[in-house]
């Protein structure tokens, strides 16, 4: 392999580097080491590291190789400035010469050469994903910097593509994490690598101009909430979109609103005027974008239901919620430990957004008033169906008869409304609405709730585009609520996800390590009791072998010297350290996985776009079989060495290893 004869291909204007990776942007012990290589007479040494991680995260098997682009940027800026020389002057113990640190000064990385394979591509463990071969010192001073380019990019790209995998390729993935990242950078680098790994946006709106993403969001509670009644309206007009005519959006609104009462069974008493002017509001500054917050107020209607004879000493309690499968309507009550519960009129009963009950006594009867408590996720199993009230009674005994005053919750029934009564408004002055966003409660319900109400709308006033409005779900999600609600069949279009995502919750770090191998042309061997810590000696090179039907088989290191396995030749594949593991492997393709990408001061490659980098990840995941990739309990990737690399492990690892004294 060699460098293209192109020379330089990056484009200066697309460098963009991140101003905080620089030279010092390191560990101290690299730049004691380098003195200490320095003193040693070191600097003609040539050395070969390996940069690679030992186990995939997530309990899965494969993972996701990014953030090569940046580790080019820092190689071609990699230099000393003189402020860095003052300050290590400073820094650094007494006594160390000052021509080390005119040597620091007249330090690139002219000298290195990089080899890598393809960013976006998938990646297993102990096959370097990076090699660099240079001068000791400066290959050296590389290692953290690298380290810390290559590790939360390749953790992102990863966590991103398994919520895409687990979604399905027809539900949009926003990033919403930047509030929740560990930092600036680190909510930049999550939106940049959420998007190689497959999601669809980010809320992040730097990002979006820094990387081309494209950027998307909605609004907060807070706009709903900073409206307290229809009066504040400052502005009611809207422009129709066909005839330029100004219409009052608002009397349109509320017109609409009443019909919509008798469809969605809601009474225009149980919606929210502060959150109508609002939607309102907001419509007439986004109009052909107009996606609202529903679930802001729950407001719940109360009647008394029914009159049933109960014992005297009857005592009155508030209702149990119950997370239960789905039930049988009852004709009367049905009795939980001596409490009356009716449950959902539809056959299902589940929690109810974290409203509760309280209980007053009031002339010696119990009356059961609403409270209202944060909302919470739920994984109870979503319904269908034309009526979606919720009762729940509480008995009160009063002379042997029991007052079981109903409380019926249709989950985010105000917001429901309003959005739908402001959405045909838009509707009457040409505009389409988007969709809604849910950021509370049982997703999977409340979105199937949503859906059958447009479909409801949809026919009644004859406007087909209310079938087709986006149905957002946010609120704490990840990898296993979204498994969740499909097993439950959700109708959500569009996940919007933060916390999980850009933290990585479930592993936060990849641990990728930085090994020497080589020097001076002298293979070189790192021995632990922990046989996963051995390193694997030698410069070497990685190839890839596929099958008949296009699949991945197995990844297998050679030493440099080695020719490359041939398509139809029946090759040995040994475990590095298990002799008994060995099989032969007949490809129908093979891929070398390392390109030159950096040599003698330039960039070898025509690096990919952020789009281009996306769909590779796409595509290198289709390689692989779908047992490597399920959640549960997936089948372990095989990665081999050939049988002059295992032999030449293990004679090296004889080599060095003490022998022991028994007396």
């Amino acid at each position: 392999m060699s460098c293209n004869s192109g020379g330089q291909f990056m484009d200066r204007g697309r460098m963009n580097q991140n101003g905080v990776v620089q030279p010092l942007l390191t560990d101290l012990y690299q730049i004691t080491m380098a003195y200490a290589y320095w003193k040693s007479g070191k600097t003609d040494d040539q050395a070969v590291f390996d940069l690679f991680f030992r186990n995939n995260p997530f309990h899965g098997e494969f993972t996701i190789f990014a953030g090569l682009e940046e580790c080019l940027k820092f190689l071609d800026s990699f230099h000393y400035s003189q402020s860095d020389i003052e300050y290590l002057r400073q820094t650094l113990p007494e006594g160390i010469e000052n021509e080390f640190f005119e040597y620091l000064g007249n330090l690139t990385a002219h000298d290195v050469t990089l080899y890598a394979i393809d960013e976006g591509t998938v990646a297993f463990p102990r096959v370097p994903i990076i090699k660099l071969e240079g001068p000791l010192i400066i290959v050296q001073l590389l290692e953290t910097t690298l380290l810390t380019l290559v590790n939360y990019a390749s953790l992102m790209a990863t966590n991103a593509a398994r919520y895409r995998m687990v979604a399905g390729k027809h539900v949009k993935l926003l990033e919403f994490g930047l509030r929740r990242a560990q930092g600036p950078d680190g909510g930049l680098s999550a939106s940049k690598y959420s998007y190689t790994g497959g999601f669809d946006g980010t809320s992040n709106v730097l990002a979006g101009k820094l990387f081309n993403i494209p950027v998307k969001g909605t609004h907060a509670h807070a706009y709903i909430t900073s409206f307290s009644s229809l009066g504040e309206l400052k502005t009611r007009l809207l422009k129709h979109k066909q005839t330029g005519v100004m219409e009052d959006l608002l009397e349109h609104a509320i017109r609409h609103r009443q019909m919509l009462s008798h469809v969605l069974d809601v009474s225009t008493e149980e919606s929210s005027e502060g959150e109508l002017a609002a939607m309102v509001s907001y419509a007439i500054a986004f109009p052909d974008g107009f996606m609202a917050l529903v679930d802001t107020y729950d407001v719940k209607s109360r009647e008394t239901e029914q009159i049933i004879q109960v014992p005297n000493d009857t005592k009155s309690r508030s209702s149990q919620l119950t997370n239960g499968g789905p039930l049988t309507p009852p004709t009367t009550p049905i009795s939980l430990n001596g409490q009356q519960q009716l449950t959902t009129l539809n056959g299902c009963s589940g929690k109810l957004n974290g409203h509760h009950e309280h209980v007053v006594h009031t002339n010696g009867l119990s009356k059961t008033e609403p409270t209202t408590t944060d909302t919470s996720t739920s994984a109870a199993s979503p319904c269908s169906t034309s009526d979606t009230a919720t009762a729940f009674i509480t008995s009160t005994s009063f002379n042997g008869t029991a007052y079981l005053p109903k409380y019926v919750e249709k989950s985010f029934r105000s917001g429901l409304l309003n959005f739908s009564a402001v959405a045909l408004a838009l509707n009457d002055l040409g505009y389409h609405a988007l969709g809604i966003r849910i950021d509370s409660g049982d997703l999977a319900y409340l979105s199937c709730l949503a859906r059958e109400a447009f479909e409801k709308v949809a026919e009644r006033f004859k406007v087909p585009w209310f079938n087709k409005l986006t149905i957002v779900a946010s609120n704490d999600i990840n990898e296993d609520t979204i498994l969740s609600l499909n097993e439950q069949g959700h109708k959500i279009d569009c996940f919007g996800i933060g916390t999980h995502l850009v933290t990585c919750q479930r592993q936060p770090a990849l641990g990728c390590v930085y090994k020497l191998v080589e020097i001076n042309g002298q293979a070189r061997i790192k021995l632990s009791q922990d046989v996963e810590k051995v390193t694997m000696p030698g410069n070497k090179n990685a190839y890839r072998l596929y099958s008949a039907d296009g699949h991945a088989l197995i990844d297998l290191l050679q030493k440099d010297t080695e020719q490359p396995p041939a398509v139809g030749q029946k090759v040995l594949c040994r475990h590095p350290f298990q002799e008994s593991k060995r099989a032969y492997v007949i490809p129908s393709h093979v891929e070398s996985l390392y390109k030159i990408y950096w040599q003698a001061g330039k960039i070898c490659q025509q690096l990919p776009t952020l789009e281009q980098v996306r769909e590779k990840v796409q595509i290198s995941l289709k390689t692989l079989r779908n047992d490597h990739k399920r959640t549960l309990n997936p089948t372990p990737y095989k990665v081999a060495v050939s049988d002059n690399l295992y032999n030449f492990i293990h004679d090296l690892w004889l080599q060095n290893a003490p022998i022991g004294e028994l007396s």
